[in-house]
């Protein structure tokens, strides 16, 4: 089952606020076949699923394929979401990206597989580093102050434009402009440690 670590505070983070209920509670009673919760998971993250797909492979249809292949997943194994490892934006996000890049990589097979070259050498300091990265970005966002994060998260993760959080939250475009850019300079002050 779908797991978090601090459930007030996962409720707090992770969309709780779009339709009142966490992001997590909405997987767990999916676990429990929940179509509600599911519909609701749908609404809040498919526009997210959908953009990071049609982004990568650049046509509609496969990107809609993708979407519902993803959500498919969701619905037959929700278990696979951890809460304690992240939130279920990214999570979508990240295997709406490789599910296109695999779908690249279907439609140009290797022509010769006797000339594929066999390579040993893994990156292993590169992924340390990679992870690191990653690591030192999630304490940056949880450190951000609550109005740049939420602004940075609609705007990244669920691909709202400036007016459309701005419109969201009653403010004006200059602030939410302000708050953003100031969220992405903290962001890159911790990845240049």
């Amino acid at each position: 089952m779908a797991t978090a670590p601090n459930s007030d505070l996962q409720d707090s983070r992770s969309g709780a606020g779009r339709s009142g209920e966490s992001d997590y509670r909405l997987v767990t009673r999916i676990v429990h076949r929940d179509e509600g919760a599911f519909g609701a998971i749908y609404d809040r993250y498919s526009r997210v699923v959908y953009s990071v797909a049609l982004r990568v492979v650049r046509d509609a249809g496969i990107a809609e394929d993708i979407l519902h292949d993803i959500f498919l997943n969701l619905w037959r194994s929700p278990q696979q979401f951890d809460g304690a490892r992240g939130k279920l934006a990214p999570w979508l996000a990240v295997i709406a990206r490789h599910r296109a890049i695999d779908w690249i990589r279907k439609q140009h097979p290797q022509e010769d597989l006797s000339e594929v070259q066999l390579v040993a050498d893994e990156d292993l300091a590169g992924e340390v580093e990679r992870k690191s990265a990653i690591e030192r970005v999630r304490v940056a966002l949880n450190a951000l102050p609550e109005k740049q994060r939420v602004a940075l998260e609609l705007a990244f993760f669920q691909g709202l434009t400036h007016a459309d959080i701005a419109a969201q939250a009653g403010e004006p475009l200059g602030t939410i402009k302000t708050r953003i850019r100031s969220a992405l300079l903290s962001v890159r002050r911790a990845l240049e440690r």
